[in-house]
């Protein structure tokens, strides 16, 4: 008899326990998400590329930002360099040797979070056929209602510093700098 009212107290107490939110998905707005990169050129000039109109989700727990998760991919060729010809020579042999089909790919593999709306995101990225942990120092801007678009939106911003001999396009260096500054922006909205 102690058994049964012992099981039927742990019932009654799971029962009346809040329940916790899951992740939500979100799916990334592609015309408000971009990743910028930077790198010195000789000494002379900061270059500058970007990647924009890509695709990829994001399962986010506002509860619990440490079981979220992020899933990004696009194609090399999408980069934006400003100048035909350098698009070109970034797509030679030189660096990426590019195919219309190859891609660029982030998967979350960790978050730390480390503030209020801060945290580290750990993730593999796969560029040029490599594949490396890179960490991402993220935040949260906001979470809402977007007023146009009339459903649940958010905004994350990151960075982090990549070696471009990492990723085997490492083509002159150190005189264009084998550290390439990223900035990432994206806005994401409620999956229905």
């Amino acid at each position: 008899m102690k058994n049964i009212l012992f099981a039927a107290a742990m019932v009654a107490s799971t029962a009346a326990a809040p329940a916790f939110a899951a992740p939500e998905a979100y799916v990334l707005d592609s015309s408000h998400s971009q990743i910028v990169f930077t790198y010195n050129h000789l000494g002379f000039s900061t270059g500058m590329g970007m990647f924009s109109g890509f695709e990829g989700e994001i399962s986010f727990d506002q509860e619990d930002p440490s079981a979220s998760s992020v899933n990004v991919s696009f194609p090399v060729r999408s980069m934006l360099t400003g100048w035909e010809a350098r698009f070109e020579h970034f797509m030679s042999g030189d660096f990426f040797g590019a195919d219309a089909d190859e891609m660029v790919t982030f998967t979350s593999t960790g978050i730390e979070v480390t503030g209020e709306g801060t945290a580290l995101i750990t993730g593999d990225l796969t560029l040029n056929g490599v594949t490396k942990s890179v960490v991402l120092d993220a935040k949260l801007n906001q979470t809402g209602m977007h007023p146009m678009a009339e459903k649940e939106w958010a905004g994350f911003d990151a960075t982090t510093t990549l070696l471009r001999s990492d990723f085997e396009v490492g083509a002159f260096a150190p005189y264009v700098s084998d550290e390439v500054e990223v900035t990432i922006s994206v806005e994401a909205m409620k999956a229905e």
